[in-house]
């Protein structure tokens, strides 16, 4: 059932993909605010609780559920399967914008390659040049492959039911929403969901590090993991990002333009400046990524019906 589960809901996110903002992450966001102004005392155990109001009835709802529908029909869990991991785990949009960025660079339009970055990171891009354009296209599919579809998936094969999948979007987007309440300095509820959120991410990153490593330039990969990764300051993104720049064989990270300044990072990777040939063979090799993955997914599968 989880493989079929999985190939059903990534056939409907590439027929028809949900916006990454659709109306339930919209509403869950609401939410996510609502708790931090009734919660949000600055104290540690405000946003522990703030959290578990916020993630455990939508897992017991989506277990309970799942429970009640197996009970009376392995169709009806499968089906149940299948809509919460359409909702939760999301590929073709990250693809798709990947593959408008590269069309926009390869025609020379960089101002719509800038709009459509902008758009998709939620930072202004209007200073950027197409070789960091090109450079934070890249980034931004490498992760938003990892966390909007790997280890969601992870997850899910990990978790019984959906619940995997639930407890990880979940958690993913209570770190990005109350991450932003205060940029300069880091709110006891941004701390504990960040905490929460590395905590979960820690096996799926290097999972998903490993596969860049398998399907791409393996030797580069681990180097720039093992010797790069640890220079970012979030390391759940450094190893992804470090692993998936050796893969490519291309630099990643880097200095670039924002807001008229130079906004500094580590490097990442070796190899060349990004370019639209290197947008292309990002997006290949996410698809090489997922392959794997169901290939083992298979395997397990075929294992488990012969034992």
């Amino acid at each position: 059932m989880t493989l079929l589960s999985l190939l059903a809901a990534l056939l409907l996110d590439y027929w028809r993909s949900l916006e990454r903002d659709h109306a339930i992450v919209a509403v869950f966001g609401r939410y996510a605010d609502f708790l931090e102004q009734q919660f949000n005392g600055g104290e540690r155990y405000q946003a522990i609780v703030a959290w578990i109001v916020a993630v455990f009835p939508a897992l017991v709802v989506v277990g309970a559920v799942y429970a009640l529908l197996a009970n009376l029909s392995l169709l009806l869990a499968w089906a149940w399967n299948v809509l919460v991991l359409y909702l939760t785990v999301s590929l073709q949009p990250g693809n798709r914008t990947l593959m408008a960025i590269e069309k926009a660079l390869r025609r020379g339009d960089e101002q719509q390659a800038r709009e459509l970055l902008g758009r998709w990171r939620g930072e202004a891009a209007s200073d950027l040049t197409s070789g960091e354009v090109a450079r934070l296209a890249i980034e931004q599919g490498l992760l938003e492959a990892h966390r909007g579809a790997l280890a969601a998936i992870f997850w899910f094969v990990v978790l019984p039911g959906p619940v995997g999948a639930v407890l990880y979007r979940l958690t993913a987007l209570l770190q990005s929403r109350w991450a932003r309440a205060d940029a300069q300095e880091r709110t006891p509820f941004a701390a504990f969901a960040a905490q929460a959120f590395r905590v979960l991410d820690w096996l799926p990153a290097r999972l998903t590090a490993g596969s860049f490593a398998i399907v791409g330039d393996f030797e580069d990969a681990v180097y720039c993991w093992q010797s790069q990764a640890s220079t970012w300051l979030n390391r759940g993104e450094g190893i992804v990002l470090a692993s998936g720049a050796g893969a490519l064989g291309v630099r990643l990270g880097e200095p670039y333009h924002r807001h008229g300044e130079l906004h500094y990072r580590p490097e990442l990777g070796v190899g060349d400046e990004p370019d639209p040939d290197a947008i292309n063979s990002a997006r290949l090799m996410i698809w090489r990524t997922v392959t794997l993955w169901g290939g083992v997914l298979v395997l397990i599968a075929v294992a488990r019906w012969f034992g």
